[in-house]
């Protein structure tokens, strides 16, 4: 990434110049929330005592909420409210769910599960506001601001967060853990939002408040579908993954080492990808090194049971079924978005993710049933050929010399 002098502190431009570091700030304190909650809140729900597919209806429930809630929060932005506040609202009010819920379980199952849904709905707009603010940044200096390598620090986080999270969860023992954990990580996330927010700089042309909302355009349409398509065929991977190695005999830590080798292929992936020529990070051919690392990875797995020389390489190939198809998916939002609608289209990629996901977890759910693991990761095979072919129509919509 080349460098150039910076403006001159106390300057218009040097007050509107965005911060990486402030930027990848804010992703790492968000995902360190995340990578500790994802893991371990199934844990406490089980310490409270409570029976399986009560579980499994308030895991759930986080799904279904930010479906409905994603696009519609993060589409306020295209209505003038800034990223920095949505992101201070979110944290503060996830704190104040997470102190309540040990209090609410004791109280009523009911109240838990309303607070579980408020909860994944001040959470929805976190992630893809931060992609808004450093999308914007990258448009206005591209040559200080790199999504990939930013984006980096809340995968780094979130591999940090798993890593860490069971031993310091054990250490503060008790059922209050997890939640009092999550309250501290989740005001330390307010904090950093209200001190790291865009500051002075411009904000983004807005539509005019007479005339319609602007539609995203087909082609963003057809590659927002496509990377949803490729996401979703890790559903196979992400429910019954650990419970298939273990079947075959892979013991428990060489699981987490699988884990681990995806996420920090991933970063990988993040932190290399600006030395890669331009043509390869267009958004059509991130997504088509997504979707077939996804297909090989589908097939691969379906076959490799417990073997590790084969499990090894196809986890790192999470580089580019979730790596790439990322950065493909946001390169899109940033390069055909039109002005007043990026909000809206953040927020249409993770509710049409989370969709396509949720649908694809509960029929990995019946066939993992029926017929075992290596008919469950086979299954997502066409899942990531259904986005391939999305990926070509998509751009073969795209005027010429947009794409790439």
């Amino acid at each position: 990434m080349s460098s150039y002098p910076p403006p001159k502190a106390g300057s218009p431009s040097a007050a509107a110049e965005p911060d990486p570091l402030r930027l990848g700030l804010l992703y790492a304190v968000v995902f360190v929330e995340i990578g500790v909650a994802m893991p371990f809140m199934p844990v406490w729900l089980g310490a409270l005592g409570l029976d399986p597919g009560l579980i499994g209806l308030l895991l759930a429930l986080p799904i279904a909420t930010k479906i409905v809630a994603t696009r519609p929060l993060t589409g306020l932005i295209d209505r003038g409210v800034r990223p920095r506040t949505l992101l201070a609202a979110g944290s503060l009010t996830l704190a104040a769910t997470y102190a309540l819920m040990p209090s609410a379980a004791g109280i009523a199952v009911v109240l838990l599960g309303l607070l579980v849904v408020l909860n994944a709905a001040a959470q929805a707009p976190l992630v893809p506001s931060i992609d808004y603010l450093t999308l914007a940044a990258a448009r206005r200096a591209p040559r200080r601001i790199d999504y990939a390598r930013i984006r980096m620090f809340g995968s780094v986080a979130f591999l940090l967060a798993n890593l860490a999270g069971g031993a310091l969860l054990g250490a503060l023992g008790g059922q209050v853990a997890v939640p009092l954990l999550l309250t501290g990580l989740a005001l330390l996330a307010a904090l950093v939002a209200l001190g790291a927010g865009e500051r002075a700089a411009p904000r983004e042309p807005r539509p005019s408040a007479d005339g319609p909302p602007p539609r995203l355009p087909r082609m963003l349409r057809l590659t927002i579908g496509a990377a949803a398509l490729i996401q979703a065929s890790h559903a196979a991977i992400y429910a019954f993954g650990s419970l298939s190695w273990a079947a075959h005999g892979v013991s428990a830590p060489w699981i987490g080492v699988l884990w681990a080798v995806g996420v920090g292929a991933e970063i990988v992936l993040f932190a290399g990808l600006a030395r890669l020529p331009a043509r390869w990070r267009s958004p059509f051919r991130l997504l088509a090194l997504g979707g077939l690392a996804a297909v090989t990875r589908a097939v691969g797995l379906s076959v490799a049971e417990g073997n590790l020389v084969l499990l090894v390489p196809l986890q790192m190939l999470h580089a580019l079924t979730f790596g790439a198809t990322h950065l493909g998916a946001m390169n899109a939002v940033s390069n055909f978005a039109p002005d007043g609608a990026r909000g809206r289209a953040q927020g249409t990629v993770g509710a049409t993710t989370a969709l396509v996901s949720a649908l694809a977890t509960l029929a990995c759910g019946t066939v993992y049933g029926a017929f075992g693991g290596a008919a469950t990761f086979l299954m997502m095979a066409p899942l990531a050929l259904a986005g391939l072919a999305l990926t070509g129509l998509a751009r073969s919509a795209t005027p010429a010399g947009r794409g790439g």
